[in-house]
């Protein structure tokens, strides 16, 4: 009888395990679905030659300009030392940005392997969302995703913003692309080897680093949003970028009271009426 009561335990846990596994899989991406669906937002996924990219978006006829964000890196890391297996964002800060703007045609990126799954597919390494999330194959994929909405409407401008390491991410595309009118980041890692270096964590060969190509967006209206009490990403990595980017086109801003997960959407669409710096 003993034994019959310990394995209908064991059992019993295990299918607990699979339940509580099945939900903290299943509870962001609704989140996400229903931030989304609030604010008239339709899921679309892309593929890009290296990853099926998640997407958000509303278009409203005729498309002339277009904000897109992109975000952050989402749950990458469970501890310092031990990287998630989904790196699908708990706190989906960079679409709760998108979901504020009242802009008529909005489109929100995911970043690789973001609210896909589950399961994951099999392209769909830990690499991609720790030390080569700012890789080559990475940027290349995000720029292919956003090259497939743009190819909709011809002539479109592109006004781009990112949230913590999706502000790497949209400076990047920034640099490379000739569609982009202005610049914005909220919590912006735009010096992933400097942030990397603050937390004592390792180094990043492979990242492609926004602040070593902040010269090139001389030309581009930026705003940059720190918060105050941001410890992941403090208001000095901000700093830094507009000081490697010269000229002036560029501002960066200091909000107090907010860290790297506030709620950035509630002030959002006061910001955006300020616009950015007029070159």
């Amino acid at each position: 009888m003993w034994i019959k009561e310990n394995i209908f335990f064991a059992v019993l846990l295990i299918s607990l395990s699979f339940l509580f596994t099945g939900c903290a899989e299943v509870q962001p991406r609704n989140t996400a679905s229903q931030i989304a669906q609030q604010a008239g937002l339709t899921r679309e996924n892309v593929q890009t030659n290296a990853f099926l990219i998640a997407s958000w978006s509303r278009m409203t006829s005729p498309v002339r300009s277009l904000h897109v964000y992109i975000e952050g890196d989402g749950f990458a890391w469970q501890s310092r030392t031990r990287p998630s297996d989904d790196p699908t964002p708990h706190n989906p800060v960079g679409l709760t940005l998108a979901a504020a703007d009242t802009h008529a045609s909005v489109l929100y990126l995911a970043r690789p392997c973001q609210f896909i799954g589950p399961p994951l597919p099999a392209e769909c390494s830990v690499r991609w969302w720790t030390e080569d999330r700012f890789s080559p194959v990475v940027l290349e994929s995000m720029n292919e995703a956003l090259d497939r909405f743009v190819a909709r409407y011809p002539g479109v401008q592109l006004d781009l913003t990112g949230y913590s390491g999706g502000g790497n991410i949209a400076a990047l595309l920034a640099e490379r692309r000739t569609d982009v009118r202005s610049l914005r980041t909220v919590a912006g890692n735009l010096d992933v080897a400097y942030v990397n270096a603050l937390h004592q964590v390792s180094a990043m060969p492979g990242a492609i680093n926004a602040i070593d190509r902040a010269q090139a967006l001389r030309h581009i209206p930026q705003l940059h949003l720190s918060g105050e009490a941001d410890k992941t990403v403090p208001p000095d990595v901000a700093r830094r970028f507009v000081q490697a980017v010269g000229g002036n086109c560029t501002r960066t801003a200091v909000i107090s009271g907010m860290s790297h997960g506030s709620d950035w959407a509630a002030i959002w669409p006061q910001w955006l009426a300020q616009g950015v710096p007029a070159c």
